[in-house]
C-alpha cells in the first residue's frame, strides 16, 4: 500500500511547492481595466487608419507603375504616394505595439510604444523650433518647391490633384499671380498646344 500511495503524495507535494513559488497576481482595479481597454481601442483605431494610409500609398504607387519597356514618369523618391507609404508603416508599427502592449500587458512593447510617441513628439517640437529660427530660408525653399510643382503639373496625376484642390480652396491662381503658370511648358505662350497662354481650370474657382 505504501508503493501505491507514494506517487499521489509526490504530486501533492509538487503542487503545494508550485503554489508557494508562484504567488497570486494582483487584480487590476476598475479604473486600470478601463484605461487598459481604452488604450487598446484607441491604438486599434490608429492601426486601422495606418493600414488604410499604407494601402492608399501602395495603390497609388502600383497604379502609376510603368509598363514593361517604359520609363517611370515621376521618380520614386519624389512621388507623393511614397509619403503615404512611410506614414502608414510608421503609424501601423507604433499602433500595433500599443495594441499588443496594452492587451497583453507587455512592458517591452509598452516601452517601445512610449519611446516612439516621445520620439515623434520631440521631432514635432524640433520641427517647430526650426520653423521659427529659419523662417526666411524655409520660405524660399517652399517657394522653389511650389514652383517645381507648377512645372511638373502635367506629369504627375497626384500632384495635379493636390494643386487643383489648393487653388480651389484658396481661390487663387499660381503662387503670386497667374503669370507663374508661364513656367509650365504646356501653359507657356510659346507652347504649340491648345493650352498655350492658359491656366488650369481650377484657377480662381469657388470651392
Amino acid at each position: 500500500s505504501r508503493l501505491v500511495e507514494l506517487p499521489y503524495s509526490t504530486f501533492d507535494d509538487d503542487d503545494d511547492d508550485a503554489a508557494e513559488q508562484d504567488p497570486d497576481r494582483p487584480k487590476l482595479s476598475l479604473f486600470s481595466t478601463c484605461v487598459r481597454y481604452l488604450a487598446f481601442l484607441w491604438n486599434l483605431l490608429f492601426l486601422l487608419l495606418g493600414l488604410l494610409t499604407l494601402a492608399v500609398g501602395v495603390w497609388g504607387l502600383l497604379a502609376k507603375s510603368p509598363l514593361p519597356g517604359e520609363e517611370r514618369g515621376v521618380p520614386l523618391g519624389s512621388d507623393p504616394m511614397l509619403l503615404f507609404v512611410l506614414a502608414g508603416l510608421g503609424a501601423s508599427a507604433v499602433s500595433l505595439a500599443g495594441c499588443l502592449g496594452s492587451f497583453r500587458a507587455s512592458p517591452c512593447l509598452l516601452r517601445f510604444f512610449l519611446g516612439a510617441v516621445l520620439a515623434f513628439g520631440g521631432l514635432e517640437v524640433l520641427g517647430g523650433l526650426l520653423l521659427l529660427l529659419a523662417r526666411r530660408q524655409l520660405r524660399d525653399v517652399l517657394q522653389d518647391l511650389l514652383l517645381l510643382c507648377l512645372l511638373r503639373y502635367q506629369e504627375d496625376p497626384d500632384l495635379q490633384f493636390l494643386v487643383d484642390e489648393v487653388q480651389r480652396s484658396l481661390q487663387c491662381c499660381g503662387l503670386e499671380s497667374y503669370r507663374d503658370w508661364e513656367s509650365n511648358p504646356y501653359f507657356n505662350c510659346s507652347a504649340p498646344g491648345v493650352q498655350a497662354c492658359g491656366v488650369p481650370a481650377s484657377c480662381c474657382q469657388d470651392p
